[in-house]
């Protein structure tokens, strides 16, 4: 299984995270676990927008070799904006990009079926570039601050200078789900990243030093989350990343 990331064009920084390709062999299972991003992607010949999902989500790869999955990863914050819709109407769904873009994604995706792996990816890359988006500031704030070990959601409210009920509705515009899921998900994503060093501590230190409460809270979410046990997720995580 071969994935890349690439750098999004200049223009595109505020609002792109990656643009990025993906080789699965066939009759591979792949497990896709949150991210607190929404993708637009070039899927089995069809161009789809892949909202953010709330757990994980198992895909099977044909029985013959297919062509390669071309997407670009909108950061959090700024999925409801390119969309133009509030980002939890795609949540946990792959939706027709010409449903939410009656006005252009029928002819992308006709220029994309023509296209080779590097052009897929700059005319995603033009499209998103014309939808002249911002991402919402005070969201990208926020889950910069909820990345943070031991962040709360009112303290995080309070310093940006709204009220949680206001945080929540914005992330829910702008994410397609509230602080509390990306809280999670950003614990998660931290987890992964101390576990697939050289020498990884053990897994009660790496709980800690992720924000978890305890084994058993980070036990709960990670299940949660990608479906499995924190050890076998992280074991996988591991032989991904090497």
């Amino acid at each position: 299984m071969t994935y890349r990331e690439l750098a999004p064009p200049t223009g595109l920084l505020p609002v792109v995270a990656c643009l990025w390709e993906h080789d699965v062999p066939p009759g591979r299972e792949q497990r896709i676990i949150p991210d607190g991003c929404v993708d637009l992607v070039r899927l089995d010949g069809e161009l789809v927008v892949v909202g953010a999902d709330t757990g994980p989500v198992l895909s099977w790869s044909g029985a013959t070799p297919s062509d390669r999955i071309s997407g670009i990863r909108l950061r959090p914050g700024a999925a409801g904006a390119v969309l133009g819709l509030p980002a939890s109407e795609v949540r946990d769904q792959r939706v027709p990009l010409a449903v939410v873009w009656p006005d252009v994604g029928p002819a992308l995706a006709d220029a994309l079926s023509t296209a080779d792996p590097a052009g897929r990816l700059d005319l995603l890359a033009r499209a998103v570039l014309r939808r002249t988006a911002e991402r919402d500031g005070l969201v990208a704030a926020a889950a910069r601050r909820l990345g943070v070990p031991g962040s709360r959601i009112s303290g995080v409210a309070q310093e940006l200078g709204v009220s949680e009920r206001h945080l929540h509705r914005r992330t829910v515009d702008a994410v397609g789900y509230g602080p509390k899921t990306l809280g999670r998900v950003a614990r998660l994503r931290r987890l992964i990243g101390l576990s697939t060093g050289r020498a990884p501590s053990p897994l009660a230190e790496r709980a800690a030093a992720a924000g978890y409460a305890s084994q058993a809270h980070m036990s709960d979410e990670v299940r949660r989350l990608t479906g499995l046990t924190p050890v076998r997720f992280l074991e996988d995580a591991v032989l991904t990343a090497a």
